[in-house]
């Protein structure tokens, strides 16, 4: 029953891609017509010279009983019929890749979009290469499947049902005893391609997540060689490697028996026509010119049936990995803004949290009952051990995450009422993971203003010390970096991540351990800049180093996602509570 329930549900979801590619069709409807028109006309063509070829054989009689006019007019037809059928042929596969290629950019550029809206969480929780599997390698393997099965399907039943015609026209008999048999070619094919779907299905999934796994390693390859793990993630690599070997050589080897086992029942369909049209021709019921059309029909009839196979265990792997492609598309996307949501403007940096609760796992709580009312201006810096909900905090502030409970307001207004576009661009963030996109460093300076001038870009990168650095360069600004940051130290990129925030120069700030990874002397330099960008800004700084922080107005102590304490530096020492332990124990001598 359980075997029965998950063969239905597979069939379902099998039916319900094909509708979403067919929906997908719709818009490029006119290359398909034109496409099967030229396929009609190009098989129409292909069947007719084989008629022509026994019309071709009927006028040699016997040596010295040649009708050579006879023959050289059916030469002549002949060869027109085979130009207008190679053009026919190349009009119809320029459609083909057109209708393929227009249909394949659609859906990658859905998915691309989507990825764009998707909740973090999503993110969060899948793999970077497995997401990157499906917009790239699965739509490749859905194009192949898709091209294959527009250049192939319309020609092959195209040719089933001319020649099938074709072959009542001369002889109603032999013609009986080939679809008598041919439909044995159905049945297995179809045997096998009911096999195949979940068989190309695994494929897919666990290329996703060999994908995934390189991506991470070299990502991180670093790291692995510095732990030594080079041969455990070999092993890790081998097994998946040899979980897709296993499982693209079941799928392949079920999808190719299907050519063999319809070639099989095609001989025999083939036999079957020479032996009964021999004691046609016997009987005198059938000319000799007949019987070579009749014969060379009988194979073009059966050979559409081992492309048609082919093509449908190809679909299967296409249908698989298209599959894999909308369940991304579909995946629900982050909550829509409402739709006379507001643009902040003229942000002064009044932040309220009320009564807000947050857990990324329902069953898991991790902030619960959080209060805090900033004043424009404000530093607020927030403490406490790895895990109590720091960069939590972050994620709520910007909205990369929604509160479960309670509200959050920026000038009097629930952040889940403004647009995200403009609630992010009144936050300027530094995060103790810098983030760098290739190009060069003039374009990672501007991204959050493409059209600041010369002076302000070189401003802002004095301000952030990365200035002297970037002038010893061979091209400056100028130069190229990859995502990585190429060359660049990891003080360095974190430079450049604040150059980046001085040149905009937000309304509000977020520094999560925005110089953890800077040299002593270069961290005094950079505090003074900070402390002039903060300058009638409101901040929110996380910080390890308390150090950092002596001069906050308000210092949030979270432990467990809740504030145990609250105030400046001073008076959090003299409580001698949670801050007063932490700040002892780094300053301990």
């Amino acid at each position: 029953m359980a075997d029965r329930s998950g063969n239905n549900k597979k069939k379902v979801n099998q039916g319900a891609t094909l509708k979403k590619v067919f929906e997908r069709l719709g818009k490029y409807r006119i290359f398909l017509i034109f496409s099967i028109l030229l396929a009609t006309v190009s098989v129409a063509l292909t069947l007719y010279i084989p008629k022509l070829t026994g019309h071709a054989v009927d006028f040699i009689v016997s040596r010295g009983n040649v009708d050579f006019p006879g023959v050289l007019r059916v030469m002549v037809q002949i060869g027109i019929c085979t130009l207008v059928t190679a053009l026919a042929q190349w009009l119809m596969n320029v459609c083909n890749n057109k209708m393929t290629y227009q249909i394949v950019r659609d859906i990658r550029n859905e998915a691309f979009h989507k990825i764009e809206i998707l909740p973090l969480k999503y993110i969060d929780g899948h793999a970077y290469g497995e997401v990157v599997s499906r917009v790239i390698a699965d739509v490749d393997q859905f194009s192949d499947g898709l091209l294959m099965g527009f250049t192939q399907l319309f020609t092959g039943v195209a040719t089933i049902l001319g020649t099938f015609c074709f072959m009542l026209s001369v002889n109603v008999k032999i013609t009986v005893v080939v679809v008598l048999i041919t439909p044995l070619s159905f049945f297995v094919a179809n045997f096998i391609a009911k096999r195949t779907f979940s068989m190309f299905k695994i494929q897919s999934e666990t290329r996703g997540e060999q994908t995934g796994l390189i991506d991470e390693m070299i990502g991180n390859q670093k790291v692995v060689q510095v732990f030594g793990r080079g041969e455990d993630v070999t092993e890790r690599f081998d097994e998946i490697n040899e979980r897709l070997n296993r499982a693209s050589l079941r799928a392949t080897f079920f999808s190719s028996i299907t050519n063999p086992s319809t070639r099989f029942i095609n001989s025999l369909v083939y036999t079957g026509v020479g032996i009964t049209g021999a004691f046609a021709v016997v009987r005198g019921s059938l000319t000799v010119g007949q019987l070579s059309s009749f014969l060379s029909y009988a194979n073009q009839y059966t050979k559409p049936f081992n492309e048609i196979s082919g093509v449908v265990t190809e679909f299967q792997n296409a249908i698989a990995c298209a599959q894999r492609v909308f369940e991304l598309i579909e995946e629900e996307p982050q909550i829509p803004e409402p739709e006379q949501a507001v643009v902040l403007k003229d942000i002064d940096g009044n932040v309220k949290i009320e009564d807000v609760s947050f857990s990324y796992v329902p069953e898991q709580k991790l902030i619960e009952d959080f209060n805090l009312d900033v004043k424009p201006g404000q530093k607020i810096a927030i403490v406490g051990p790895t895990g109590c909900g720091k960069t939590t905090l972050i994620n709520l502030l910007m909205r990369f995450y929604d509160v479960t409970g309670g509200q959050i307001k920026v000038e009097n207004i629930d952040i889940r009422e403004v647009t995200r576009k403009s609630l992010r661009a009144g936050y300027g963030m530094v995060l103790q993971d810098t983030w760098l996109k290739t190009g060069t460093i003039r374009e990672n300076i501007t991204m959050g203003r493409p059209d600041a001038t010369e002076e302000e870009i070189i401003e802002a990168a004095k301000a952030s010390h990365i200035h002297s650095y970037i002038s010893r360069l061979p091209k400056g600004y100028d130069t190229w970096i990859t995502e990585d940051g190429g060359g660049l130290s990891q003080g360095q990129k974190q430079l450049l991540c604040i150059a980046r925030v001085m040149l905009c120069r937000p309304p509000m700030l977020i520094l999560d351990e925005a110089t953890s990874s800077i040299d002593t002397r270069t961290e005094l330099k950079i505090q003074q800049a900070f402390a002039k960008l903060m300058e009638g800004r409101t901040t929110f700084i996380v910080a390890h180093r308390l150090s950092t922080i002596r001069e906050a107005d308000v210092i949030l102590v979270m432990k467990d996602g809740k504030v145990i304490e609250q105030g400046n530096h001073e008076s959090l020492l003299e409580q001698g509570g949670f801050y007063r332990h932490l700040y002892e124990s780094q300053f301990a001598h």
